[in-house]
């Protein structure tokens, strides 16, 4: 079909990619995301695209938001971090840039990009669960991308695991983001160092004495360097994961689930702590055959590959 545009629309940048068929990102551009208005969000992604065409023919353009897109991959109905409400994006994009457009759900534009040309290419079912600020998702079931009726599926940070528990962005209580995201892995991580915990102690240090300087990357890099605490709290955060993805394959039967998102770059840190937690807690282990859980292969241009892919597929 030619080469295509990925977007992938965040609450602080917009980023764009020209990709080719091969899934193979020819040139990038980015612009700041002016949070609040909406306007200003679709002049970026104008310019953006604009420029990205100024040196190469494009055919059409996928963007990925972080929201809650419709069935017809063209209405953002909500997003938390940005001010689209019941936003008609395609048809305004449309009329903007005159080149057919696709509006994704940014996890969902993540999980076939890794379907597609990452780390689980060798499969026709898989399960992208990303783990940064929050918990993410997307499904691929039968090779096709499964958006849900609605076109909300996959919100799988928003699954409850503990009933009464920790108050979410969402409004509910107990998700499993509150407990398996990078969010969870920092607030936990400072507020043992906070109550004095002797074996925090070095992890502190580290951070010069201020708990606040205490984060996800500090804590990954203490944990490559041998500190146990830094290993006790990603390994915690692994048990988390491990027991939510059980639940999700008992009901899903994927045959790779996929780690991405920022805290995965922890590496097996992370994941043989979550690999040894699925197994533990798989309905009918012994008795079936055994998914792999892998690391994601494309980092955070997942979702800019995917996007651009999928307006390829209208």
């Amino acid at each position: 079909m030619g080469l295509t545009v990925g977007i992938d629309v965040g609450g602080t940048k917009i980023a764009g990619g020209v990709v080719d068929e091969k899934g193979a990102i020819l040139a990038t551009a980015r612009r700041e995301s002016p949070a609040t208005d909406t306007d200003a969000i679709e002049k970026s992604i104008e310019d953006l695209v604009a420029e990205l065409r100024a040196h190469h023919d494009i055919v059409a353009v996928g963007v990925g938001a972080a929201g809650f897109v419709d069935s017809r991959r063209s209405t953002v109905m909500f997003a938390p971090n940005l001010a689209w409400r019941d936003e008609p994006l395609r048809a305004d994009l449309e009329e903007r840039i005159h080149l057919p457009v696709v509006i994704e759900n940014d996890a969902n534009a993540a999980a076939w990009g890794e379907f597609t040309f990452g780390a689980g290419y060798d499969v026709s079912d898989s399960l992208l669960v990303t783990v940064g600020t929050g918990v993410g998702g997307g499904m691929v079931l039968n090779g096709e991308l499964h958006r849900g009726a609605f076109g909300v599926a996959a919100e799988i940070g928003h699954m409850r695991v503990v009933p009464g528990g920790r108050i979410c962005g969402c409004g509910n209580r107990g998700c499993w983001e509150q407990y398996a995201s990078g969010t969870a892995l920092v607030r936990d991580t400072r507020m043992q160092a906070r109550q004095g915990s002797l074996i925090a102690r070095t992890l502190l240090d580290r951070a010069g004495g201020d708990v606040k300087a205490i984060t996800g990357p500090l804590i990954t890099e203490a944990a490559r360097d041998g500190d146990e605490f830094a290993r006790e709290q990603l390994a915690s955060l692994g048990r988390w994961l491990g027991e939510g993805i059980a639940s999700l394959v008992a009901i899903l039967d994927p045959a790779v689930v996929v780690i991405g998102g920022g805290v995965s770059e922890a590496g097996d840190l992370l994941l043989d702590s979550v690999r040894a937690h699925f197994r533990a807690h798989l309905t009918g282990r012994h008795y079936r055959p055994e998914l792999q859980v892998r690391a994601a292969l494309l980092g955070n241009k997942a979702g800019m590959i995917g996007a651009a892919d999928l307006a390829r597929r209208p």
